[in-house]
């Protein structure tokens, strides 16, 4: 059985170099073959320039195909591994498309697994965890107030003036901006049209508490049934989101004015600036912070009240969103392979012994994980 990793992009190296180092057998695909080599030349000769016809050629049944390319890739390379009968892993989103693919790989009895990166991935692994863990609390009522909170957000470990440096292109950033958030908020859908008219203040509980601003993020709503909460719960809130440096908001004011109009081209112009002003320095350490918190509350006040949470930083072993993005993806891989994930379309896993497993092996990768428990 053979992994294809497919891109060795900034987020990639650190879950790559595991899967080699521990004797998988892998072949790295990457549309530049020297940077690859830079990258894992000194522990692998089986690096080739992608090719989707080249690619399709070697794969064989119960093969691995990792797309760590952009986010168009990652359809068409599930379809090739369904055709060839291998598995897909990818960090990225699920989306319709991939979504649609279900019922074939379920025939198949291959699996397309997704969200098994940073956000989404470590967080829905936090959140499976505090969902089993309320269910199986004797404070569990369907008539208490339920409010969950997942907030991530990659931040510089020094901050800068923009509040904000970005480790690769900011076009994805920008976009994002420009995109609509569904969440809920007083019992009810809340939609948002520009993330920033929700920008609201969270205060994670780290050894040392420190407040952070945070904004809605994309559609929260089906994760509502992906995170195994009961039909029957209230839900009073329930959001993912975004988590940024205090003065984010306030030192990125003119960029808000600015691409609520601006068009492809523009954005591309003001992302290729970002990336010159605040893109991060050789050796200069990022951070990464996760928080992901569920509360239930009865007509008396908190009942229960649980929080994951995980600070990250760049350090010897490169930055920590590499780390905490590519790791996640070389534990699915494995997982496949091992015949260890159900057949079909699927995001990070839910059982609690596999979600154990995994956040060990992410407590090693991060300078502090804990869970807080604030009742």
């Amino acid at each position: 059985m053979t992994i294809h990793w497919c891109g060795t992009g900034l987020s990639a190296i650190p879950g790559l170099r595991r899967l080699i180092e521990a004797g998988h057998e892998v072949t790295v695909w990457n549309r530049t073959a020297d940077k690859a080599q830079d990258a894992v030349g000194d522990l692998t000769d089986r690096i080739k320039t992608f090719d989707q016809q080249a690619l399709d050629a070697e794969v064989q049944p119960e093969d691995v195909i990792v797309s760590m390319l952009p986010v168009d890739w990652h359809v068409p390379l599930a379809e090739l591994a369904l055709a060839r009968g291998a598995h897909f892993v990818s960090s990225s989103y699920i989306s319709p498309q991939m979504r649609a693919l279900h019922a074939k790989a379920q025939i198949k009895g291959v699996s397309l697994v997704g969200e098994v990166g940073l956000d989404p991935g470590i967080d829905h692994l936090m959140a499976h965890a505090l969902v089993a863990d309320y269910r199986a609390s004797p404070r569990c009522d369907a008539s208490n107030a339920l409010n969950f909170h997942s907030y991530c957000g990659g931040v510089p470990k020094h901050p800068n003036p923009f509040r904000y440096k970005f480790s690769w292109s900011p076009l994805g950033v920008l976009k994002a901006l420009k995109s609509p958030s569904k969440s809920i908020r007083n019992y009810r859908p809340y939609e948002v049209a520009r993330p920033w008219d929700a920008l609201g203040h969270y205060q994670a509980p780290l050894p040392s508490p420190e407040t952070f601003e945070v904004y809605p993020n994309r559609d929260s709503l089906p994760f509502v049934e992906e995170y195994r909460f009961d039909p029957t719960w209230r839900l009073e809130t329930f959001v993912r989101g975004t988590l940024r440096l205090n003065g984010w908001a306030e030192a990125w004011a003119p960029v808000f004015d600015e691409i609520e109009s601006a068009s492809g081209a523009r954005l591309r112009e003001m992302s290729d600036a970002f990336w010159a002003e605040n893109a991060y320095g050789e050796d200069e350490p990022d951070r990464v912070v996760m928080c992901v918190s569920l509360s239930a509350s009865d007509s008396s006040g908190p009942v229960w009240h649980k929080t994951y949470v995980m600070d990250a930083w760049g350090d010897a072993r490169g930055s920590a969103m590499a780390r905490l993005v590519s790791v996640p993806v070389s534990l699915a891989v494995e997982a496949a392979q091992a015949g260890a994930l159900p057949a079909g379309v699927q995001a990070a896993p839910s059982d609690p012994v596999t979600v154990a497993q995994w956040l060990g092996e992410i407590d090693r990768l991060a300078q502090h994980l804990a869970v807080v428990d604030h009742s």
